[in-house]
């Protein structure tokens, strides 16, 4: 990368996907699923039928949003040595397991193959990108975190996150090439822990867990509260929208002048817990009486198969 511009966005075909397990696997889901070549890459041993495995079920639950060819999943190549599944690429989407030493040095391997006009994005949840890429001496600037919502595959949000040696240019051709295959990307401005979606569902969970400890509500109510309540309203429109939507006429500015300080006292009230032994313990009771001997793998089904009914209504919509 010589300079602002020089990132490629628009010319995106092959895509390098390191680390192919749940994440990574998804990812090539949706990489295949919009016509594109994918080069994988994961060391743990029978990786390959894995990823194989994944990405057929992500194709699956992907064909019930939009038509695709069905000969997509021939793209994928699995490659042994992370150099040849990173040469020729024009996009790489790292997604190893959340360690920082080991993410730096994979992102320091990755730097020093790939073109330099090739974004590196990496599906961290938690760790700064300026952590990420002290280890980039070739070109630090194109490295950058494009976090994405579990089931990648599905859920459109990608969070852009700078570190401190990423240029502009690379954020804004990560957000390109992104938007024009379907996905929701956001710019964000400014590096925090937990970057912006994570930070809110955080805050939410922080009072769920604050109500269940206190005896206000179980799980299951505190979970039915959400399904039933505000979590409609959030697949529709934001937080801020939707107060000033709850201002009426007035919008935000009526909300803050009549209702600003009844929300300034709920903030008041809102709870600090501790993750204690106790509970924990009602943490877990909770949840599973809640699951009612459903296993992991049904709850998660029926997540995306209403996940997929919702995307299909939002995009009729829209």
């Amino acid at each position: 990368m010589t300079g602002p511009g020089t990132c490629r966005s628009g010319t995106i075909e092959t895509v390098a996907v390191v680390g192919s397990g749940l994440i990574g696997g998804a990812w090539a889901a949706y990489f295949l699923s919009h016509g594109l070549r994918v080069h994988a890459h994961d060391p743990q041993p029978g990786a390959e039928g894995r990823l194989r495995k994944t990405v057929g079920d992500g194709l699956q639950d992907l064909s019930q949003l939009r038509p695709m060819a069905t000969t997509c999943a021939g793209n994928l190549l699995f490659f042994e040595r992370l150099e040849d599944a990173v040469h020729g690429c024009d996009y790489v989407q790292e997604n190893a397991p959340e360690n920082l030493t080991l993410k730096q040095d994979l992102l320091a391997r990755i730097d020093a193959v790939a073109a330099p006009d090739v974004v590196i994005g990496s599906s961290t949840s938690s760790f700064m990108a300026s952590d990420l890429q002290l280890q980039c001496n070739r070109h630090p600037e194109r490295v950058l975190v494009a976090h994405p919502f579990n089931p990648p595959h599905l859920v459109p949000l990608v969070e852009l996150v700078k570190g401190a040696a990423t240029a502009q240019a690379a954020q804004d051709a990560a957000y390109d090439f992104l938007e024009r295959i379907g996905k929701v990307p956001i710019k964000v401005a400014r590096e925090a822990p937990g970057h912006v979606a994570n930070r809110m569902t955080a805050a939410l969970w922080r009072e769920a867990v604050h109500i269940v400890a206190e005896g206000i509500a179980s799980v299951a109510d505190v979970d039915r509260a959400i399904r039933s309540g505000p979590g409609l309203r959030w697949a529709i429109e934001g937080p801020h929208m939707l107060y000033h939507l709850g201002g009426g006429e007035g919008g935000i500015a009526a909300y803050l002048k009549h209702l600003g300080p009844a929300q300034e006292a709920r903030w008041a009230s809102l709870g600090s817990p501790q993750l204690d032994a106790n509970t924990r313990a009602a943490l877990i009771s909770g949840i599973e009486d809640e699951a009612a001997g459903q296993s992991i793998e049904k709850l998660g089904a029926r997540r995306d198969r209403l996940l997929i009914a919702l995307l299909r209504t939002l995009e009729g919509d829209a």
